[in-house]
């Protein structure tokens, strides 16, 4: 059976429940999305690597993640270099991936200079660009790095065709690229397995497969604040189709939220404070891109981003149609700890009529917009920093998870109270 864990800051619930699988797997994004995972006083970071590797499991990078190899090889070192044993014979990649080139990370900034004022805000690792190129059907899938004649057409082609678009603005050596994968070929191969029968193996000896996405679904091609998005399925769709996992052998859908709201990049963000509180939740809650080290907007929590990251209430029935959450985890409790009042978005109302919104518009206009309804609650005034029973807990912390539970209908099993993997409660009634 699979278990599947969606959301945002992830790492730490899977470095939970990994060791009680056999094969931990990413579905679907790049090494743009990081994460850190403290175990022992070690800080380990993430970004295109499952965080099952922090186990002794198998590891697997399917085919709806776009990798880009020289960042696979460095964060494979890393690990290794920081004590983590056999990383390089526990992870597998698919041969169907996308292979995320220089070239897209050099048209990726370019790109943003052209949107000017409306830049998406991306990391500029080549993630757009290279779901961009795959979608064209240009794109160039690792299992063809291996045809070296097939691959320096390809990428040939690929450099000329971006060469006529930005000229000179372009900084990128085609040359120097193709003799790097020269160098890259005889040693992705011992990783590179076909994930379609390497799934269904493992589903049909029943191994316990943990799945965990990349971003959370605020940033889904399809269901975000688009164009403020990624450039893939963030949600549980995007496990189906980046993994060819059986959808009836799913144990657990685990939502990871954060117990305040965040985002990195641009888009709208109605919650967002940009004052003292927001400045505080940041600075707390050490809230800067793991991958990047930009800073993340930071505001009061809403309801509905247990499920979405920014919606609302009456959207949870959308959402639970998306990704059918079956439990939550919400981290960085303890970051609201000295905070007096808890603010809790609990709907959105539209600015001309006074009436409440009763979808989640795909109108980003119209998101701008909105008047945000809040309930405040009482904060606790107390540490919750390392605990790790639930009844331990402030009421008023405790009365904050149950307004959750209550509004959007899941039980939280998983509640987060600090930055090592031993800071989580486990609810079991």
């Amino acid at each position: 059976m699979a278990t599947i864990i969606l959301g945002s800051q992830w790492g730490k619930l899977t470095d939970i429940l990994a060791p009680k699988a056999q094969l931990c797997a990413r579905a679907a994004g790049g090494h743009n999305a990081g994460h850190s995972i403290v175990a022992n006083g070690i800080s380990y970071s993430f970004h295109l690597l499952p965080s099952g590797l922090m186990t002794e499991n198998l590891n697997l990078i399917g085919s709806g993640v776009v990798f880009h190899v020289p960042s696979f090889f460095k964060e494979l070192d890393e690990l290794e270099k920081k004590g983590l044993k056999g990383v390089h014979d526990r992870i597998f990649v698919s041969d169907r991936v996308h292979v995320d080139l220089d070239l897209h990370v050099a048209v990726d900034g370019l790109e943003e200079v052209e949107l000017g004022a409306s830049k998406i805000g991306t990391t500029c690792r080549g993630i757009g660009p290279s779901y961009s190129t795959k979608a064209a059907r240009s794109g160039i899938r690792l299992s063809e790095v291996f045809n070296a004649e097939l691959f320096e057409a390809k990428i040939r082609r690929l450099a000329s065709s971006f060469q006529k678009r930005y000229g000179d603005l372009l900084k990128y050596d085609v040359e120097e690229e193709i003799a790097r994968f020269n160098e890259y070929r005889p040693k992705l191969a011992k990783y590179t397995v076909d994930a379609v029968a390497f799934i269904k193996q493992a589903q049909d000896k029943n191994m316990k497969i943990l799945v965990e996405g990349a971003n959370a679904l605020m940033l889904d091609i399809d269901y975000g604040t688009y164009p403020y998005v990624t450039s893939s399925n963030t949600g549980l769709g995007g496990i189906f189709t980046g993994l060819a996992i059986n959808p009836t052998k799913i144990d657990e859908i685990i939502g990871v939220v954060k117990a305040y709201t965040t985002r990195v990049g641009g888009g709208p963000f109605v919650t967002e404070d940009t004052e003292e509180a927001g400045t505080k939740l940041q600075e707390i809650g050490r809230e800067w891109g793991v991958s990047t080290g930009r800073k993340r907007r930071c505001g009061c929590t809403s309801i509905l981003y247990f499920v979405s990251a920014q919606m609302i209430v009456m959207l949870i029935i959308h959402l639970q149609a998306i990704n059918h959450y079956t439990a939550l985890n919400l981290t960085k409790l303890d970051v609201l700890d000295t905070f007096p009042t808890i603010k809790v978005a609990v709907a959105y109302k539209d600015p001309d009529t006074g009436e409440e919104i009763p979808s989640f518009p795909a109108d980003l206009s119209q998101l701008e917009r909105v008047e945000v309804v809040y309930q405040e609650l009482p904060g606790w005034n107390q540490p919750t920093a390392k605990i790790q029973t639930f009844m331990d807990l402030p009421v008023q912390a405790r009365d904050y998870v149950h307004f959750i539970e209550n509004f959007v209908g899941v039980k939280i099993k998983w509640i987060g109270t600090g930055p090592d993997r031993e800071d989580m409660i486990y609810r079991t009634s």
